[in-house]
């Protein structure tokens, strides 16, 4: 049966340059076939092996939502609980849905929130800094209206996990799931895998060339962190297909399992009609093929792509793990494997598949083009690019720093949480980042850079999550504002149309500002020599610094235009 299988593998990490591939089938509920095929770096050349580890990404999934399924089991969780009863400090951007969320909401994405990868994706933060930044996301649908694919909204899942158990998600994983099946080469960092003695190395593909990539970390442990073998992976898929047992022995519950195999929320409707409509359970996505149920979940990171899937119904299942990009391989394999189980006449998706991959090669260059000729050629940003230059902000997605480009007199270098290059003007105020596609980098990604009444610039506005509206990173305070002596100069009253102004600095070096007849406010940096008036949106103070040791008048810019009070004189 599997003889022609081989050469179908072969054939298609050909086509689609696949450097190493390691399978596992599961007939009748036995393992009948693993396997590795290829190398596991292809500067190294060593070969795959069954034992060598992959980066699972996001099969992992599968794996959080039955450790939850034990607490539910042990009724310390309910799926329907609100996360907040279980972690009080949880808050996302909408209160509605802050107090209703629950753990089924979190497992079957539908928490109203868009990916917001970004948030995770540069691999500089953990979960818990990641934790209480969602507060800061826009949403784009209402709680529970649409299926919305969320690697943050398991990695609070994780945290879930944790507060009731009190174990470090990866532990509790451990004890209860990976050590009780057996598992023997695992782990849940980039760290790990790099220091494992048998393990793959991720591939990026660079037009239609697959060249090694960096290990790049997964921080949302819970939604994509753990490394296992092929040989442990179909440990697993036995797992599921055995109700919740390990060795005969009940380790979840049969009514666990049911509750993660039962379709939650509808996705969409394939192309293919042997596949159908595709919904998500609970951790797995659950459709047909060719008339079977199937249930699955597939995992893509930066150089790695994965599969398992299981038939429950025939017992059968597949394990399909490789170190290149995401590709139709997975896909081609699994479903050669599932028609030889159920004695089908094969479906060639192998002739389906390859003429959109090269379809899909062939676009880039045109894709390339069309970019180029949206661009408005001949304009010219509006400033200085000393202007561009400083630090910009947002409350969940960091800072993002402009400066001079040291190796191009006549450009800007942006640098944002571990991540930088040069940025290329575009056109009028659009600079537009680096394409780097060895790496997790927002490749083409258009800064625009906005200017106030004034004209001065005062915020960037970038597409890092394209369901909602730009990000808004509002400039930092910089300049003489943040100077000490520069704000002692600022002190004293000034006078506009006989009315006197009284600005002066608290114990902490702060500033404020009393108008005769009218409250006191408190100046908040802002650039330059300015200052926003707090709670005041659009009203601006500029003190006027005609000489190193002097301040001698203040510019009022507010929406109805601006005014200049200049130093009472001293008697």
């Amino acid at each position: 049966m599997w003889s022609d299988l081989e050469s179908l593998v072969e054939a298609s990490m050909q086509e689609w340059k696949v450097p190493g591939l390691a399978l596992a089938v599961i007939q009748d509920g036995e393992v009948v076939l693993q396997k590795g095929y290829g190398v596991r770096d292809t500067d190294t050349g060593l070969p795959v092996t069954t034992d060598t580890q992959f980066l699972l990404c996001s099969i992992t999934k599968s794996f959080t939502a039955a450790g939850l399924g034990l607490l539910v089991d042990e009724r310390k969780l309910d799926w329907d609980r609100p996360v907040r009863e279980v972690l009080p400090e949880f808050r996302l951007h909408d209160p509605v849905a802050t107090e209703r969320l629950t753990v089924r909401d979190l497992l079957c994405h539908h928490s109203g929130l868009p990916r917001h990868d970004w948030i995770h994706m540069p691999g500089d933060l953990s979960g818990t800094q990641m934790l209480p930044l969602l507060r800061h996301l826009m949403p784009n649908r209402e709680l529970r209206q649409t299926f919305q694919y969320s690697n943050l909204g398991y990695m609070v899942a994780g945290a879930v996990a944790e507060r009731i158990s009190g174990q470090h998600w990866e532990d509790f994983t451990t004890e209860r799931l990976l050590e009780p099946l057996g598992f023997r080469h695992f782990g849940f960092t980039i760290e790990a895998l790099a220091a494992a003695d048998d393990a793959a190395r991720p591939h990026a593909m660079v037009g239609d060339a697959c060249v090694p990539s960096p290990l790049w970390p997964i921080r949302t442990t819970p939604g994509g962190g753990i490394n296992a073998s092929v040989t442990d992976l179909a440990k697993w898929a036995r797992f599921l297909l055995d109700e919740g047992k390990a060795n005969g022995v009940p380790l979840l519950s049969a009514r666990a399992l049911r509750d993660m195999a039962t379709p939650r929320v509808h996705i969409g409707r394939s192309e293919y009609p042997e596949i159908g409509d595709s919904h998500y359970g609970l951790g797995l996505f659950c459709e047909n093929y060719r008339g079977d149920r199937t249930l699955a979940h597939s995992g893509s990171w930066l150089g790695w792509g994965t599969l398992m899937t299981v038939m429950p119904e025939r017992r059968a299942g597949v394990v399909v793990l490789t170190n290149r990009a995401p590709s139709a391989v997975t896909s081609i394999l699994t479903c050669a494997v599932l028609d030889r189980i159920s004695g089908r006449e094969p479906i060639d998706w192998f002739a389906r598949f390859a003429p959109k991959r090269r379809q899909a090669v062939a676009q880039q260059a045109v894709d390339r083009k069309t970019r180029e000729a949206s661009r408005h050629s001949g304009t010219q940003p509006s400033h200085a690019l000393d202007d561009y230059v400083g630090g910009y902000a947002h409350p969940a997605y960091g800072r993002i720093d402009i400066a001079r480009d040291d190796d191009r007199p006549d450009g800007l270098h942006w640098q944002w949480r571990g991540l930088g290059g040069p940025l290329a003007h575009r056109h009028y105020d659009v600079f537009t980042t680096p394409e780097k596609p060895t790496e997790f980098y927002p490749d083409n990604m258009a800064l625009t850079f906005l200017y106030d009444r004034e004209g001065c610039i005062d915020r960037i506005t970038a597409q890092f999550e394209p369901m909602v509206s730009d990000i808004v990173f509002q400039r930092l305070a910089g300049g003489d504002v943040l100077d000490p002596a520069f704000c002692a100069l600022c002190t004293g009253i000034y006078m506009h149309a006989g009315r006197s102004i009284d600005v002066r600095r608290d114990a902490k070096g702060a500033l404020s500002l009393t108008i005769e007849g009218k409250p006191t406010q408190s100046l908040m940096p802002a650039d330059g020599r300015t200052f926003h008036i707090a709670h005041f949106e659009g009203f601006r103070l500029e003190f006027r610094r005609p000489s190193p040791g002097t301040v001698d008048a203040v510019i009022f810019h507010e929406p109805g235009g601006s005014f200049l009070a200049l130093r009472a004189t001293e008697v």
